[in-house]
């Protein structure tokens, strides 16, 4: 079987994602390549999905009826086989399941359904969780694209993030092994908009409980591109301050504090699934050329 699906949409559009992850690795749209090429001289990823939680785990491990699970940052699906369960043209449906592998590190049975559609100017995911067990799930679920920095400039300066509505110009710091402090600081956010520089980034941005349900990656020229949310209460900015990219990141949950206990049951920002439920969420990626 082949391990990536080519799509093509309206107007010369081009994506290829891969079934490892169901990552999507290529995005073509507007006679542009607008995600990041990816090299592991920066980071292993391109665009990832993140399941069955978002961010680090306290000691690495989730605890689950006071048994402990070796859990790897951002959860197991960014690096699992997905199943093609269907492709045709400008969509393509990839399903992963739990088997034992799973259920070593979160002992659920579950189905996540991950739909890709193509269009002239957009990219739109829609995924599906289900809880085919006995017990209630707990889940968190993200999705972390990057995106070329400097996107359609020579250099990096004069770029910016625009939400789509006021936001608290204070994030969490970021502990230890990746937990989220209760400590606080400040960014340059006025109002809507966020002027981007590399000193920025000695962490993630985490914008809990956002007021914004999208934010636009924008360049010196006014082209942009969007990630628009449904379903997902917190949004971050993320990249390295020497790496070529910038990633707008989606999250229903997110790391342990770090005076959590460690307990999955109890982490904060968790969706409980009951046995036989389900629930979607979705996020599209819009490319809107300079006016």
């Amino acid at each position: 079987m082949a391990e990536t699906i080519a799509l093509a949409g309206p107007d010369g559009a081009r994506a290829t994602l891969a079934l490892r992850g169901a990552e999507p690795l290529a995005w073509r749209a507007g006679g542009r390549d607008l995600l990041w090429h990816g090299d592991p001289a920066h980071w292993d990823f391109r665009a990832p999905l993140l399941f069955p939680l978002v961010g680090a785990s306290r000691d690495g491990v989730v605890r689950v009826d006071g048994r402990a699970h070796p859990m790897p940052q951002h959860g197991f699906a960014r690096r699992a086989a997905f199943d093609l369960v269907e492709a045709a043209g400008d969509r393509a449906l990839l399903r992963l399941a739990d088997d034992a592998g799973t259920r070593a590190a979160y002992p659920f049975a579950f189905r996540l359904d991950a739909a890709v559609t193509l269009g002239a100017a957009s990219l739109r995911f829609d995924w599906t969780l289900a809880n085919r067990g006995e017990t209630p799930m707990p889940y968190a679920l993200g999705f972390h694209p990057a995106f070329p920095w400097p996107f359609a400039a020579a250099d990096r300066a004069g770029h910016a993030v625009l939400f789509d509505a006021s936001e608290r110009p204070r994030v969490p710091e970021v502990a230890a092994g990746g937990l989220l402090s209760r400590a606080t600081r400040a960014v340059p956010l006025a109002e809507r908009r966020l002027p981007l520089s590399p000193d920025l980034f000695t962490e993630a941005l985490v914008f809990l409980d956002a007021a914004s349900r999208s934010m636009a990656f924008t360049g010196p020229d006014g082209a942009a591109i969007v990630l628009e949310t449904e379903s997902f209460p917190h949004l971050a900015i993320w990249t390295r301050p020497t790496a070529p990219f910038l990633s707008l990141e989606c999250w229903t949950g997110h790391a342990d504090w770090a005076d959590a206990a460690g307990d999955l049951a109890g982490r904060a920002s968790m969706i409980v699934l009951a046995p036989g439920e389900s629930r979607r969420h979705a996020a599209t990626l819009r490319f809107a050329p300079a006016p």
